[in-house]
């Protein structure tokens, strides 16, 4: 898996000083080095165009990363990113960065428990085409069932991490601890009678599910 990973990060992916440079100041804020993989954040930039979403939202900002990745599928400056974030220090990481890459005026944060504010959005009736869930593993269930009550018809829901490493399909790599919560996730996707799923074994594996309408 990682060698097949390097490949498609090799062949597909050109360097991009700018994200190498979110990378570098992840690091030097003392901040897990969990960002999504290049070919990941790639395909999570044409997702977003081919879609044409212009409401997205986040679950889990880190340093910017992935949140630069979707705004740049964006057709314009109408897109709008709404990013949840538990630590307030990622969160201005985050936001510094999506500054320099010049979507600044196009991304705001919640800081808090995501739940918390999944819950206040619900609330708001507020209304987005395109999620990416990438936070706690334990909630992943609880945050698609929010992002099912916040999704518009034939809206996007892709999930980050869900290969876990490799160990949801090989039972010989030492397993994580969140390996069976994502092979109950992958299961729970795939036959969701909501969804139209399929995993695509990039990075740490995403689910790209739509939303019926």
């Amino acid at each position: 898996m990682k060698k097949t990973n390097q490949y498609i990060d090799t062949v597909f992916t050109a360097q991009d000083p700018f994200l190498e440079g979110v990378v570098s100041s992840i690091a030097e804020s003392g901040m897990p080095a969990i960002s999504v993989s290049p070919s990941s954040g790639k395909l999570l930039t044409m997702l977003v165009s081919i879609s044409s979403a212009e409401n997205v939202l986040e679950i889990g900002a880190l340093g910017g990363y992935s949140g630069i990745c979707l705004a740049r599928g964006f057709s314009g400056k109408d897109g709008k990113l709404t990013s949840l974030e538990l630590e307030e220090s990622y969160a201005q990481l985050a936001h510094h960065n999506l500054e320099k890459a010049g979507f600044g005026d196009q991304v705001s944060y919640r800081i808090g428990a995501a739940l918390e504010s999944l819950e206040k959005l619900v609330v708001e009736k507020r209304n987005f085409d395109f999620f990416f869930i990438d936070a706690d593993k334990e909630n992943y269930e609880n945050y698609l069932n929010y992002c099912l009550k916040l999704a518009a018809p034939g809206a996007l829901i892709v999930a980050d991490n869900v290969l876990a490493a490799g160990t949801v399909v090989d039972d010989a790599i030492q397993s994580k601890h969140y390996t069976e919560i994502m092979k109950a996730f992958n299961e729970m996707v795939a036959n969701h009678p909501q969804l139209e799923s399929m995993l695509i074994p990039v990075g740490d594996g995403l689910t790209v599910s739509k939303v019926k309408n």
